[in-house]
This record gives C-alpha cells, sequence and structure tokens, in this order.
C-alpha cells in the first residue's frame, strides 16, 4: 500500500530537476500534489500529467518565490483545490554565487527573499492550514554545512538560516503534531548541474562516494520524511549529500 494515501502535497518549485522528482515521488506513494513554477509552465503541465498518469490529481500553479503575496496565496489556493494541505516540501530556491565585494544589494534581496523569506512565509501560511500529522520539508544545500571554496557566501548564508527555521518551527508546531525536518541535497545530477558539467569532476571528487546523487535519490527521501514512518523526527537536518560533509 501507498505510505501517503489521501494526502495531498505542495512543492515549490516542481516544474524540473528535484522539485519534479519530490512531486512525482508524493504522487507515487499516493499524494495528490500541486507544485509551483515562474517561467517553465510547460514543464509544470508536464510534471502535473505524470502526475495525473499515475492516478493521482496534479496541479501546476504559477507562483513567484521572490512575490511574498504569491507565496502565501498559492498556499491558500493550493489548499482550496486539493481540499487540504497535509505536505508542504519548500524546493524553490536560487544561487548567486561569485566573490563577496562583487555581490550587489539586488542580489542578496533576491537571494534571501527567494532561499529564505519565501520558506518562512509558505510555512507559516501552511501552518495555518494543517491538521495534526502534517508535514513542512524545507530544502536546504551541502553547502549550508561545508563551503569547499569562495564564491559561495550568499547562498550559503541563505540556505544555512534554514536551520534555524527548521529548529524554531519544530518547537513551535510540535505540540500540533506537524513536524518540520530539512533536507541537505549534495551534488545532484539536473539540467542546472548536470553529472557531466565542467564542475563536474571536482564537485564528485569532494564526495565520499566519488559521484553526484539522483534527483530520485533525494525524493526518496522526502518521501519518506513525508510517510508516517518519520513520525517521530522533527527538527532534523537530514543530509543526501554522497558524504560531501564527512
Amino acid at each position: 500500500m501507498a505510505s501517503l494515501n489521501g494526502r495531498t502535497a505542495l512543492v515549490t518549485g516542481g516544474s524540473r530537476g528535484i522539485g519534479a522528482a519530490i512531486a512525482l515521488r508524493l504522487a507515487q506513494e499516493g499524494a495528490d500534489v500541486a507544485l509551483t513554477y515562474v517561467r517553465d509552465e510547460q514543464g509544470a503541465r508536464e510534471v502535473a500529467q505524470k502526475i495525473e498518469s499515475a492516478g493521482r490529481r496534479g496541479i501546476a500553479l504559477r507562483a513567484d518565490a521572490a512575490d511574498p503575496a504569491a507565496v502565501t496565496a498559492v498556499v491558500g489556493r493550493a489548499a482550496d483545490e486539493l481540499g487540504r494541505l497535509d505536505i508542504l516540501v519548500n524546493n524553490a530556491g536560487i544561487g548567486v554565487l561569485g566573490p563577496v565585494e562583487d555581490l550587489t544589494l539586488a542580489d542578496i534581496d533576491r537571494v534571501l527573499a527567494v532561499n529564505v523569506r519565501a520558506v518562512f512565509l509558505a510555512s507559516q501560511a501552511a501552518a495555518g492550514r494543517m491538521e495534526r500529522g502534517g508535514r513542512i520539508i524545507p530544502i536546504g544545500s551541502c553547502m549550508a554545512q561545508r563551503v569547499p571554496g569562495p564564491g559561495g557566501t550568499l547562498y550559503s548564508t541563505s540556505k544555512a538560516a534554514l536551520t534555524g527555521l527548521t529548529r524554531a518551527l519544530a518547537r513551535e508546531l510540535g505540540g500540533r503534531g506537524i513536524t518540520v525536518n530539512l533536507v541537505h541535497p549534495g551534488p545532484i545530477d539536473t539540467d542546472l548541474n548536470p553529472a557531466d558539467g565542467p564542475y563536474a569532476a571536482s564537485q564528485s571528487g569532494l564526495t565520499a562516494l566519488g559521484r553526484f546523487g539522483t534527483a530520485d535519490e533525494v525524493a526518496s527521501v522526502v518521501a519518506f520524511l513525508a510517510g508516517d514512518d518519520a513520525a517521530y523526527m522533527t527538527g532534523s537536518e537530514v543530509v543526501v549529500d554522497g558524504g560531501h560533509a564527512a
């Protein structure tokens, strides 16, 4: 029996890569899934169609994570269209890399808006709609735990902030039976960071396993955290990085 039968989920940034893999895995486990996108409407609709093909309901919703009103609204819309909201996966994120002295105020504002503020606002809105047994799962990064070289100051700062948010939310929502757990992926083979790309060899060399991970490997951990078997886990950081931080 699928472990998420009868549950509903919202996955932000679900049109491709890790987000798409998570949305599909949750559907395979029995959940109805809404996913958000900003520009890649075609990709989002293709993921929603695959969810429908798996026998679950799939909905693609446009929402820019940099727009605070849109973030809050899309959580309510997903809950309304699916009938309830049991699982929120805060996957949408951006990265701006470069020397710290070259980062502009606009760079800082946008990265923090998408990677931190949007996660806070979506979690806040979801907490108002979730019942006992709800799951909030932010997606962080291995660079929150280990920064192997220069250029990652802003991105690492934004992802490290999710640790404090996760622990505080876990304390605040634990009495209601809602768990909050943070997943830190390592180098993952996606269109934006392919395993055969120009920086792949150096990234693989930083892991204990010597390879990139797959989006499905991250999705499997998220599906576990979303299910009943992880009911006694909250406030945790779960690392899926091939030993990047070992």
